[in-house]
């Protein structure tokens, strides 16, 4: 007779669940949900699916959430309070930032969203930003920190590598969602995205860089970057999914970005994980 479900006791057994069930479907999570999300994304923005299937926001918004599971998993056992704070506070600045520049036009330039990215907060901006938006910057981090190693504690070596990190991610997102129409610019210099853009994510960059490194215990980071094999899939999932996306439109600069942050990835050694024994592995392969 199978096991019977209950729920977890405490944070600690919900936590070692949810790092379980990473492990355990981690091929699917990292490699075949953005796959698939990329065709899906394609296949909208080419007028393949029909409504209500084109951009639904739902589905962009449940594969976006479990793209992010390894993430979450990562860094959930360090939510402390201080970190919370931090995550609130940036959440906050986030929302103002994006209702600024969509009214205003500043820091990014004068933009509009073509789809809607799940509900809206009063109509403008994404309730789920901090979802699509806390993830570019926190992958950004915890990879100077392993590619950095004992150099990434000197600040002035961990935040603008981090920093510089956070822009080479959105040289490989804007260009991107820009082809599958996820938001139009009306100035447009790079694979029509404003250089202004990349100015604005400088601000918003160093917000979030600053508010990760305050709210985070780099050693407590460190330790689970030790313990989560999986806690950068996220980054994989990205590259997976927007390099493929870029690559489909022939933008051949972000398409080299998403490879140096591959190779980025590649380097640290953390992804030889044996298909077998997965899910699907087992399933394939029984």
């Amino acid at each position: 007779m199978a096991e019977e479900w209950a729920l977890p006791r405490d944070r600690h057994e919900a936590a070692a669940r949810l790092d379980a069930a990473v492990r355990e479907h981690r091929f699917t999570i990292a490699v075949v949900f953005p796959l698939v999300g990329a065709v899906t994304l394609l296949a909208s923005a080419e007028g393949v699916l029909p409504p209500p299937l084109a951009f639904n926001p739902l589905f962009v918004l449940f594969g976006t959430l479990v793209m992010r599971l390894p993430l979450v998993a990562g860094v959930a056992p360090l939510l402390d309070r201080r970190a919370t704070v931090a995550l609130a506070g940036l959440a906050a600045y986030s929302y103002g930032i994006e209702l600024v520049g969509v009214r205003t036009g500043w820091p990014y330039g004068d933009f509009a969203y073509g789809v809607d990215l799940g509900p809206m907060l009063f109509g403008e901006v994404p309730l789920g930003l901090p979802v699509f938006f806390f993830p570019l910057v926190l992958n950004a981090y915890l990879l100077v920190l392993l590619l950095g190693g004992e150099r990434s504690e000197a600040p002035w070596v961990r935040l603008p590598a981090t920093l510089a990190t956070v822009v080479l991610v959105d040289l490989v997102l804007d260009p991107g969602a820009v082809a599958i129409g996820f938001w139009t610019y009306e100035s447009q210099a790079f694979y029509g995205v404003p250089w202004s853009n990349y100015l604005g994510w400088l601000l918003s960059g160093s917000v979030a860089v600053l508010c990760f490194d305050f709210g985070f215990d780099r050693a407590g980071l460190r330790r689970r970057l030790d313990d989560c094999e999986f806690m950068l899939d996220d980054l994989v999932s990205f590259v997976l999914l927007w390099g493929g996306i870029n690559l489909f439109y022939a933008n051949w600069v972000p398409v080299a970005l998403a490879a140096v942050l591959g190779a980025g990835l590649l380097k640290t050694d953390r992804f030889d994980f044996d298909l077998s024994e997965t899910r699907l592995g087992r399933a394939v392969w029984r």
